[in-house]
């Protein structure tokens, strides 16, 4: 048996793949404890897993609006949603997350942590525990690489000079928009004990290993990635909470399956599905509009051929479904793609403009502007519906989305680094 101390963030869509992880390390016979916001004490409970609330770094009670650290949606400049990331999360709160961490390990001696991607403190905290890191990416790879384009901006894979000169100068600000953060950063690697660094993200390369939670057949590949970057598939499974599903529509009823699903969390999305709903109400479909736990479903008004939830199993709905519309979050654009459902994207933030570029790249779907009008939803739902090489294109690649899944490294991985820290 080995101890992971997990060092997580609640971010809405990142907490679903990380307690996956959670679940076959416990169901191996591994102790696991999870450090994060006190409203997923449940959650990992539920896992497996024992809980250690943040205490000295950022903490959500609960996951209402008014707890959400970052607050994205008010944001509308890049340079600006940048360095919310970086003064809010990122750089900003490193050393309450190191002393956290710090804390815990004092309580749960670990062999491995297992730390969010974003959490660059916890981080530099297991450096100077001496205690092997992995990295943990929920979704697409974030950070830098040759020959993909930078985050962010959702762009397709350069395909001139002209694009490529693209490319560098918009990472070239990213990562100066977050090295303004070099100082705060050092400053925590000192009161570690730890040399400065020329940029924060140099703390990436003195983890043990960067778990990426996605296929490596959905995601944009570097020819030169980092060493220690390994693709661990995706978790499908539903969140927890899902609520079971019964279908209002009679058995018989042949009309094409429309999914809807937005984010989990709130991203003021409430007119983009109302506008999705007006779109639907036009077509000769059934339609189901998962609103989520941030959206009261009162709010929207549904026509006669759309069903409006709080939520419903999207793994058992993708397989019926003609087309999913979504706002194009990882968990939801993979979990259709594994059902072999193409989309219909309309990225709100986030890492949602990045899946909708993978998808329109592969050929599975289209994507819209989150303000398209009704109008443009229809005939976007339509033309997607009627074009069955999206369809199979779509089928095609949740094929190897399952493949990855099923043979996921991610235990193996982590399980390598306790054997490599008690061999040293």
């Amino acid at each position: 048996m080995a101890r992971f101390l997990f060092a997580h963030w609640e971010g809405g869509g990142n907490t679903p793949p990380m307690l996956s992880v959670v679940r076959r390390l416990v169901a191996r016979g591994h102790a696991v404890r999870v450090l994060s916001d006190p409203c997923n004490r449940n959650e990992v409970i539920a896992a497996g897993a024992s809980f250690e609330a943040w205490v000295r770094a950022p903490h959500r009670e609960d996951k209402s609006i008014a707890t959400d650290v970052l607050r994205d949606w008010e944001v509308k400049s890049p340079p600006a949603m940048v360095g919310r990331l970086r003064d809010r999360l990122f750089i900003g709160p490193s050393l309450g997350y190191a002393e956290d961490v710090r804390s815990a390990l004092a309580r749960f001696p670990a062999d491995v942590i297992v730390s969010s991607e974003m959490l660059l403190g916890t981080m530099a905290a297991a450096e100077s525990a001496g205690i092997p890191c992995a990295a943990l990416c929920a979704n697409v790879y974030l950070f830098p690489q040759p020959g993909v384009p930078p985050f962010g901006p959702g762009l397709l894979p350069a395909r001139n000079v002209l694009e490529r000169v693209r490319d560098w100068v918009i990472r070239t600000l990213t990562l100066r928009e977050f090295g303004k953060g070099t100082k705060t950063f050092n400053a925590t690697r000192h009161a570690l004990g730890l040399p400065p660094l020329r940029h924060p993200f140099e703390q990436l390369d003195r983890v043990a290993t960067q778990l990426v939670l996605t296929s490596a057949a959905f995601d944009f590949r570097s020819p030169v990635p980092p060493p220690q970057l390994v693709y661990a598939g995706a978790a499908l499974d539903d969140p927890d909470g899902t609520e079971p599903w019964t279908s209002p529509w009679p058995a018989g009823d042949s009309r094409p399956l429309v999914l809807v699903g937005f984010s989990s969390t709130f991203q003021n999305q409430a007119d983009t599905l109302q506008r999705v709903i007006d779109a639907l109400g036009t077509l000769d479909v059934r339609a189901v509009v998962t609103a989520g736990p941030s959206i009261d479903t009162r709010s929207l008004r549904a026509t006669p051929n759309v069903h409006v939830c709080r939520s419903a199993p999207h793994s058992q709905l993708a397989k019926e479904a003609a087309v999913v519309v979504t706002h194009a979050g990882h968990g939801t654009a993979i979990r259709a793609l594994a059902a072999g459902a193409p989309l219909v994207c309309m990225p709100m933030g986030r890492d949602q403009n990045e899946n909708a570029a993978r998808v329109v790249y592969h050929g599975v779907g289209v994507r819209l502007a989150p303000a398209a009008a009704p109008a443009k939803i229809r005939d976007a739902v339509r033309s997607v519906i009627e074009t069955p090489e999206y369809r199979e294109r779509a089928r095609a690649l949740g094929e190897q989305i399952v493949r990855d899944a099923r043979e996921s490294p991610a235990v193996r991985v982590l399980e390598d680094l306790t054997s490599k820290a008690k061999a040293s």
